[in-house]
This record gives structure tokens, sequence and C-alpha cells, in this order.
């Protein structure tokens, strides 16, 4: 984190708890940098958070109002502040398997409420946290604790999902394009009603070392390689397709 955005961090935080490489330390600064765009003070802000390593990106790095919850409920916990202080900008920032496996009912009747939040999603594609099991956000083929050959299984399109759920506003970027996705968060934090941006994440840890990337700058790139527009995907058959990120923004 460099030096000008010191000023939203605890005071005397040393460091982050994330791995070495781990992109959600590059998610949590582009949340920043979106919100210093946008003016927010601290006293307005309220960050809420699940269980898993994103639950780590606002608690206990940022000094702000800020809900660590439980396992999945992170939503419910946000739908709560909100009916308390409809006035308060609050962020959802958390992980893949948080919000679209044991929280994704309430993921999906958020967007359907339209409940004014803003949910970031550091996907990391795995369960990092828990040892490395297969998540609902796994590529086809990919080997994860819980499924060494491979994984057979397609996985969810998160920004799709909420699109048909009813939020105002979704985008998907990796962190590897630090700028596309500070804009994608600025442009959320903007809207009213519910908005969603997925960040991809590389997990050394957890998905590099099980997928023969382990080393830090190869696993970027391979995140970066399979970034495609929706107009490359349009032109690739659904097994190709499944095996990319179709990135950009998603508006009604």
């Amino acid at each position: 984190m460099t030096r000008d955005m010191n000023k939203y961090l605890r005071q005397g935080l040393s460091g982050t708890r994330f791995c070495p490489g781990c992109g959600h330390g590059i998610l949590m600064g582009a949340i920043l940098r979106a919100v210093d765009r946008l003016g927010i003070a601290m006293e307005d802000l309220l960050f809420v958070s699940g269980i898993g390593c994103a639950a780590w990106i606002p608690s206990p790095n940022i000094g702000t109002d800020t809900l660590h919850t439980l396992h999945g409920r992170a939503l419910a916990f946000a739908t709560g502040a909100k009916l308390v202080n409809p006035k308060l900008t609050t962020i959802v920032a958390s992980g893949d398997g948080d919000l679209t496996s044991i929280g994704g009912n309430h993921l999906i009747h958020s967007a359907r409420r339209n409940l004014d939040v803003t949910v970031i999603c550091a996907n990391n594609l795995i369960y990092g946290m828990t040892g490395g099991q297969t998540a609902s956000t796994t590529p086809v083929g990919a080997r994860t604790s819980t499924d060494p050959d491979g994984n057979n299984f397609r996985p969810f399109d998160i920004c799709n999902l909420v699109m048909a759920s009813g939020a105002r506003y979704a985008a998907r970027f990796p962190v590897t394009r630090p700028n596309q996705l500070i804009d994608a968060i600025e442009k959320a934090l903007r809207i009213e009603g519910f908005t969603f941006v997925e960040a991809i994440s590389p997990c050394p840890t957890q998905f590099g070392r099980r997928n023969s990337t382990a080393e830090i700058s190869e696993l970027y790139d391979s995140v970066d390689s399979k970034c495609i527009s929706r107009a490359e995907a349009q032109a690739m058959d659904e097994d190709e397709r499944l095996r990319h990120f179709v990135i950009g923004e998603f508006e009604p």
C-alpha cells in the first residue's frame, strides 16, 4: 500500500495477513482508491465481511467501522445496518465461497430486493483459507484438494447471476488490471441500489501450487491471459469460454 492511502489504514498496522502474492492486497488498494476519489468520509463508511481470506480486506486493515460477521451472512448483517442507518455507504467485501456458496441465497435476494449496497467479491477461484477445496467458482479442469484430478462442474458466472436477480450494475476485472478495477468500483459506489464488482484475485498458496503455477508472476500472467471481452467470448464454443474470464461491465 502506497503512503497516500495510509490515512485509511488502522493505526499501527505494519502488514496484512495475506499470503505472499495474494491478489487481495491489490484489491484492497483498489477499493480505497475508489473511496478516495469519491471523497467519502470515514464516518459515513461501513465495511461488512464474512469469513475467509477476503474478510481480512476490511478487518483488521481499514480504519473505519467494520462488521466481521458469520460465514455467508455478510449481506444479512449489511441489510440490518442499512435499515438502522440508510445514509451509510455500505461495502460488502468478501470471497467467492462466502458470497456464492453458503451465502448464495443472501446474494440473490439482496440483488432482488435492490439493497443499497456495493458488493465486492474477491474471487480467488478456490477455498483459500480452509484447505483449497473446490468452490462454486473453480474453473473446469482446475485441480483442488477435493478434486485432485480436476473440477468437472461448470462454475457460477456471478455477474450474470446477480444481474438476473435484479442488480443495477455488475463488473468483472482481474487485479492485474487495477485501473479498470478502480473505475468499476467507483462507478458501483456512485449507483444507488445493489451493485456488484467481481475481482479475479490470484491465490498462489492454494490455487497456484495445485495447478502448476505456484510462481507468483506466472500465476498472474496466466490469469491475465485468460481474460477476454464479451465479443471474444461470443466467438468461442462453450467449453473454451468456460476456461476464460469474460471481463467488463454489465448493466440492465
